[in-house]
């Protein structure tokens, strides 16, 4: 924890470089991805403090739209896309993942209760090889099935429409620091 400290107090001696900030974001995008330590957003893509909005959750799932009983997550969605108007969402699962490798091998969670039933929403349950351990398959299927889950929100169905909205499926490569995107044309994950 001492070294997170101390870098909390440096990065505090520079309030110039900051200031700007205080006066409101205007991201362009939205990205949602795993709690996972090993995935950091601005250091995968370069943003800089203001240019990404980011919604983390365990296997960066995707919950059904409910406004009877909003999440918290379907709120970031929302606001993301209503409020901030970001023009792209990227939906970025990631290698090694252990919530989609749990579902993929069907780990039993009683222990974690409350872990399986947010797992329990990753419906369908993603599909691959078990003895996988970068569940590559099982990952970049659950990624897809997450933007289906976004193009069922009425709000994001309109952006769609209208064309004022871009989904993006990624897949990161965590031994290798390496992104894949989705390629409509060829249904693969491809180096970016």
């Amino acid at each position: 924890m001492q070294p997170l400290i101390d870098n909390a107090r440096m990065f505090g001696q520079r309030p110039e470089e900051f200031a700007e900030l205080a006066e409101g974001q205007s991201p362009q995008v939205l990205f949602i991805t795993c709690s996972d330590s090993r995935v950091v957003p601005a250091l995968i893509t370069g943003a800089r403090p203001g240019e990404l909005f980011e919604l983390r959750t365990a296997g960066n799932i995707v919950p059904p739209y409910a406004c009877a009983h909003p999440t918290s997550e379907a709120a970031t969605i929302e606001y993301a896309v209503e409020v901030l108007g970001v023009s792209d969402i990227v939906v970025c699962g990631h290698s090694h993942c252990g919530a989609v490798g749990a579902l993929v091998r069907g780990d039993d969670l009683d222990a974690v209760p409350a872990v399986r039933d947010w797992l329990a929403q990753a419906d369908p349950r993603p599909t691959g090889a078990a003895e996988d351990p970068e569940v590559a398959e099982g990952v970049q299927a659950h990624v897809l099935t997450q933007l289906l889950r976004l193009r069922s929100y009425p709000f994001i169905e309109k952006k769609l429409k209208e064309r004022q909205l871009t989904l993006h499926a990624w897949y990161y490569e965590v031994h290798k620091g390496a992104v894949r995107a989705h390629s409509a044309e060829t249904d693969a994950f491809e180096a970016l």
